[in-house]
């Protein structure tokens, strides 16, 4: 019998450690910890009206530039000071949410991890879960300026030069996050050429999320991600059109102990834009 015990225990354990792997806070476990001192909630979305209860609203485009491409991240410093003037702090936990569509989240989840912020998480189920377990709502709150310190990691962003290394390279496989007909170049598009990046596989981000919003199992993503060839042993750059949408497959990615992933933050909007680049 306490064999038994010990072997149940250590079961709700290993369960539990690869529930926590991904870096999401439950609506119910934040709205218990609704008042922590050490939490910074940001809402990643632009144009909403309603908040969760303490959140500073800093939509994830006040951080991007329109140069050279559309929707791409301002310098380092730029956008440190950014976040220290809506006071959130990099010494925090960082807690990010949006609309519902994950991707704003996911977006502004990566711009942290690439400032060397420790310790971010993903409210999982976004602004609906919130609202389904009824969770305080309120007015967006703006923070006491503080320094936001940038300890850029720049593991976790991919250039263009670097894409174009790995294209047909083994070491590496490159995940389109759009859908099916972005990737394939049929849907409606002001893009001049539209397709993908040769060799990249197409991963829908939509498809990470159930019908509630909220993240897939780990066994599900992972077998999800193995199908198309998405291996540990191999570096990982996800885009999209402008990489909004990359940052929920990176946030899983990593999660689930991917060691190598990256964002291409000049996304299929660089890359179709120069000639010389071939297209799929």
């Amino acid at each position: 019998m306490k064999i038994n015990r010990l072997f149940l225990l250590g079961l709700v354990l290993l369960l539990a450690s690869a529930v926590s792997a991904q870096d999401l806070i439950s609506a119910n476990e934040l709205k218990t910890n609704l008042k922590n001192p050490d939490y910074i909630i940001v809402n990643a979305a632009a144009n909403q009206k309603v908040f969760i209860r303490g959140a500073i609203d800093l939509p994830h485009s006040t951080l991007c530039t329109d140069e050279p491409v559309r929707n791409m991240i301002k310098s380092p410093e730029a956008m440190a000071a950014e976040f220290g003037n809506y006071g959130v702090s990099s010494d925090k936990t960082i807690i990010v949410y949006d609309e519902g569509s994950t991707k704003y989240a996911g977006r502004m989840y990566w711009m942290l991890k690439y400032l060397g912020v420790p310790n971010v998480k993903m409210l999982d189920g976004n602004i609906n879960g919130w609202k389904a377990i009824r969770g305080p709502i309120g007015g967006a709150t703006k923070g006491k300026k503080t320094t936001f310190t940038a300890n850029v990691d720049a593991n976790q962003l991919a250039t263009m030069d670097e894409v174009k290394k790995a294209v047909d390279n083994s070491a590496y496989v490159i995940v389109d996050a759009r859908t099916p007909e972005e990737y394939a170049g049929t849907a409606e598009t002001e893009l001049t050429r539209p397709g993908h990046v040769p060799s990249a596989v197409n991963v829908n981000y939509e498809t990470l999320a159930d019908g509630k919003g909220l993240l897939k199992s780990n066994d599900t993503l992972s077998a999800m991600f193995e199908s198309k060839g998405i291996t540990k042993d191999k570096t990982v750059i996800v885009y999209c059109e402008t990489s909004v949408r990359a940052g929920v497959i990176y946030l899983a990615l990593k999660g689930l102990g991917y060691p190598n992933v990256k964002v291409y933050d000049g996304a299929y909007l660089e890359w179709q834009s120069v000639e010389s680049n071939k297209v799929g």
